[in-house]
């Protein structure tokens, strides 16, 4: 396994929209990358903090507070395609006159932060295969909470952020009321502007069309 991951790693990072041993493509080029803008403006990753300055960054996997209990990003910063940041601005609108606002934890991931995770996971149950993507690598997923915008805190939800609990469950129903409205609070805005809640973590959401765009192997630091 860590040969093949090895392999592919080397295809993606030294050819810029290249088939690895999975089969996958990958955009790795930053050249490659700007030609694709040039075809389709979607396909821009947009920084999510600069677009949207009322939205609260916590991204934990620029630290050692995540479930890898590593860094493995060397920039704390968030990016999406521009459709998504799009239906961001107006959830967070929508969130304002709730006296709710979001908090962002991850967007769009480097498809070699993938495979890291995939090697070095004891549990390969809540990791994504490198053998199939992310949606996170297409630009095409969040993974964030509601903060309240007088205290600035969290909002209750079921469990921390990247819990392997059942509680992670957006369906699960043994907890407290309050707990459940929130929850339901947060999927159902979020499904009503383009997403879908995936089916054992609450805090992930994947945009409608995700189809649409390529895995990416660009990292933060040249966006």
């Amino acid at each position: 396994m860590k040969l093949i991951l090895s392999l592919l790693f080397f295809c993606i990072t030294t050819l810029g929209h290249a088939q690895n041993p999975y089969g996958l493509e990958v955009i790795s080029n930053y050249n490659a990358y700007k030609k694709s803008i040039i075809q389709n403006p979607d396909n821009e990753l947009i920084e999510i903090k600069k677009a949207i300055p009322s939205v609260v960054l916590d991204i934990r996997y620029a630290t050692t507070n995540n479930f890898m209990h590593q860094i493995m990003y060397k920039q704390a910063r968030a990016f999406a395609r521009k459709p998504v940041v799009e239906k961001l601005k107006v959830i967070q609108a929508r969130l304002k006159k709730d006296g709710y606002g979001l908090k962002i934890f991850d967007g769009y991931r480097p498809y070699a932060v993938t495979v890291s995770f995939y090697e070095k996971a004891t549990d390969k149950a809540f990791v994504a295969n490198p053998n199939k993507g992310s949606k996170h690598n297409r630009g095409c997923a969040l993974d964030l909470t509601l903060i309240d915008l007088k205290t600035g805190k969290d909002i209750p939800m079921p469990t921390p952020y990247d819990s392997f609990e059942d509680a992670a469950s957006p369906t699960y129903a043994n907890l407290p009321a309050n707990i459940i409205k929130n929850r339901d609070y947060l999927i159902k805005i979020m499904h009503d502007n383009g997403f879908k809640v995936v089916n054992n973590e609450w805090w992930h959401f994947d945009f409608n069309g995700w189809q649409n765009y390529s895995l990416m192997d660009i990292p933060f630091g040249a966006l």
